[in-house]
């Protein structure tokens, strides 16, 4: 909404948020100060969209998602309920990034439910995050994260597994434990 009215009475976007029209926002979603949702973007229900967020064009948010501050969600990037998104957390749609490249593609990143990245960390296109991982503040991801993995570092890498409440179960990176 180009207005920065609430698409519903239970949405509230902050007066210095921009929510395009053509925006689908869920109810009990907040959008705070600056942030800007694209026009094709949808956010789902309950979600927490940060100071100073874009939601681009195409971008799906699921249910009960936290996008921190200072994030920017680029076309291609899915991220599915319950995601949490620390701040500054950056995340990229392009291989190969030129000023002038008329044969880009937008290569599509997923993060599963429940997953956790956290903040300052990088996300380079083309993976997935598997459902409830966690990846540690400043962390470079290069490649797929596994279920439950917890990784850390650049390039990251694995430093073992976590339960649905981000608590750390083992640190047997090889071995991850059975889930009953």
């Amino acid at each position: 909404m180009t207005d920065n009215t609430s698409p519903s009475p239970s949405v509230f976007v902050h007066p210095t948020a921009d929510v395009e029209e053509g925006a689908q926002v869920g109810e009990g979603t907040k959008v705070w100060h600056l942030a800007h949702v694209r026009s094709s973007a949808r956010v789902g229900a309950g979600c927490v969209i940060g100071r100073n967020v874009y939601v681009d064009a195409n971008v799906t948010v699921g249910d009960r998602v936290k996008i921190q501050n200072n994030v920017s969600v680029y076309q291609g990037v899915t991220l599915e309920d319950e995601v949490f998104v620390g701040p500054s957390a950056v995340f990229t749609n392009d291989f190969r990034p030129r000023a002038q490249n008329p044969d880009w593609t937008i290569t599509p990143t997923v993060v599963r439910r429940g997953a956790s990245i956290g903040a300052n960390a990088t996300l380079v296109c083309g993976i997935e995050v598997g459902e409830y991982a966690m990846i540690a503040a400043g962390s470079v991801v290069t490649r797929d994260v596994a279920p439950y993995q917890l990784v850390a570092g650049n390039p990251a890498r694995p430093k073992g597994w976590v339960d649905e409440k981000g608590e750390v179960i083992s640190r047997d990176v090889a071995n991850p434990p059975r889930r009953d």
